[in-house]
């Protein structure tokens, strides 16, 4: 008679696709998990794969096995938001079932401002557009707003949580912003972007600006309705001294 063993003796599974040992939506559709090479690691072994202790998948080793991590899929319909428990054991000729130590993963399957389509690209209408002080809006960013820096605002958006992550695009250029933190979640966020960010972006009579947001487990929302800006001077080519532009029939005097 075999003897069942209840100790953990076998290392925990791994998530290789998983963001810190968490998954997101996108990880949920296709979760595969690791089960490392083991001590007396055998053709004929059979591995069991539990789910907040319920089976959901196992595999019967070759020899082409050994030695070799193992992969195992967890149907999608076994993930839910919240923590889950994760563990595996291993069946052996003469010998006991051996379980291993289990991994705890953290599930999250909102995304911050909703699951976007995939109709819109790689923009989410989910998520507001930055707002922006109604005569910079109108006017611009004239030199003077430059030196200022300019003030911004992100509109709470659904499943907002502590720990997003966001970043601004101002142009070309990124910023990325404080994590969000537990007493903001609900409320608008005040952004300031400061002078060396809209130096380095440049002038632009139709400059883009947006965010987005990368949860804790990795979702990211993709990018805001994008709002577009004049920065600096309105037209590029008032800065020519009127000079040096000749009508047809002029010659430059020297």
């Amino acid at each position: 008679m075999t003897r069942t063993s209840s100790k953990s003796e076998l290392p925990a599974p791994t998530l290789p696709q998983s963001h810190k040992h968490s998954i997101s939506v996108t990880t949920a559709s296709h979760l595969l998990i690791d089960i490392p090479p083991y001590s007396g690691m055998d053709e004929g072994d059979l591995i069991e794969l539990f789910w907040n202790n319920c089976y959901v998948a196992s595999r019967l080793l070759n020899v082409a096995d050994v030695g070799q991590p193992v992969s195992l899929r967890v149907p999608e319909s076994f993930i839910h938001n919240g923590t889950s428990r994760i563990h595996y054991r291993v069946m052996q000729v003469g010998h006991g079932p051996a379980l291993s130590a289990a991994r705890r993963v953290q599930v999250k399957l909102d995304c911050p401002g909703g699951q976007p389509s995939e109709l819109c690209g790689d923009e989410n209408q989910g998520l507001e557009p930055l707002g922006i002080p109604e005569t910079i809006r109108r006017q611009g960013v004239n030199p003077n707003q430059i030196k200022r820096g300019v003030p911004l605002t992100i509109e709470p958006y659904l499943n907002m949580a502590a720990e997003d992550e966001i970043t601004l695009r101002w142009g070309d250029v990124r910023m990325d912003l404080p994590k969000v933190k537990a007493c903001e979640v609900g409320k608008p966020i005040n952004v300031w972007v400061p002078p060396a960010v809209i130096l380095e972006a440049g002038e632009d009579n139709q400059l883009e600006i947006t965010y987005c947001i990368l949860d804790c487990v990795g979702n990211n929302s993709r990018w805001a309705p994008a709002r577009k800006l004049k920065i600096g001077c309105a037209n590029p080519y008032s800065k020519i001294p009127v000079r040096t532009v000749l009508k047809a029939a002029e010659t430059r005097r020297r």
